[in-house]
């Protein structure tokens, strides 16, 4: 939940532009991998950046978020790219009365023919979180970090208390930024309808989820910055581990003592040691 004075259109896309090129930074959006999304309900004009405009259908229908604007990347761009020049990656929608359709706008350069194909999910989730939490604001990144996509292929990490209790234990800031641990969805085909429902089941108990054998989902109702730490978090707790399997398990990270002693300085509540 955001309060006045909220920021205006040019700093959230400056916002966008530097989570995607720090996701870059980090190796997790090679090429024209990943997508960012942000949902605002406060009033906004965005024909002042992006003049063009044309109705479309919303993936779902979402009549509560009437009024609202979402900032989404486009199809196929570069998440690193966004800082140099916002309106030619990111589309404005802003959702229509009855919330079946909205109001598509874009520049006139803009570099894409259609939003993300993962807005369905970005969309589902959102909607989800702001009916639960009445937020007023809220950030979705996918993304592809290698360390967390890699171990998400060895079965034994695909046990969500078996992910979290080993890359929980290298660092005391992740238990602390992290308390609800990672989530864990299998595998599901891009964009399906199976892969948004699994998000948005996972990410109502997660900050983070792990989209086995493709990427990682993160939300923040702060900012899309906050969303990108997540993503970097669970990223180096991954680095971590894949540095102990190469060097043959000779680290221990953390106890679990060592953990609760944390949390318990830290007031931290967490169900995972």
């Amino acid at each position: 939940m955001l309060n006045p004075p909220y920021p205006e259109l040019d700093d959230l896309l400056t916002m966008m532009g530097e989570a995607g090129r720090h996701l870059a930074e980090i190796e997790a959006s090679e090429g024209a991998a990943g997508n960012i999304s942000i949902c605002l309900r406060w009033g906004l004009e965005p024909r002042s950046r992006f003049p063009q405009v044309e109705e479309i259908e919303l993936p779902q229908i979402v009549p509560e978020l009437a009024g609202a604007t979402f900032l989404v990347s486009g199809s196929g761009r570069r998440l690193r790219e966004i800082i140099d020049d916002p309106t030619a990656n990111i589309a404005c929608i802003q959702v229509n009365d009855g919330g079946q359709t909205g109001r598509l706008y874009t520049a006139y350069h803009h570099r894409f023919e259609r939003v993300t194909s993962e807005f369905n999910s970005h969309l589902a989730v959102h909607y989800d979180q702001i009916m639960a939490t009445g937020t007023n604001f809220h950030a979705i990144i996918h993304a592809q970090p290698v360390h967390v996509t890699y171990l998400s292929h060895i079965s034994r990490y695909q046990d969500e208390q078996y992910l979290n209790s080993h890359l929980l234990r290298w660092q005391p800031e992740t238990i602390i930024n992290l308390p609800e641990g990672i989530g864990f969805i299998p595998f599901e085909v891009p964009s399906s309808p199976e892969l948004m429902s699994g998000n948005i089941a996972s990410l109502r108990k997660h900050r983070i989820v792990v989209w086995a054998k493709h990427g990682v989902m993160a939300r923040s109702d702060i900012s899309i910055k906050r969303a990108a730490d997540r993503v970097e978090y669970a990223e180096t707790a991954a680095k971590y581990e894949y540095l102990n399997l190469a060097s043959g398990e000779l680290g221990e990270g953390l106890s679990a003592a060592e953990i609760l002693k944390i949390c318990k300085t830290f007031n931290i509540t967490q169900n995972i040691f």
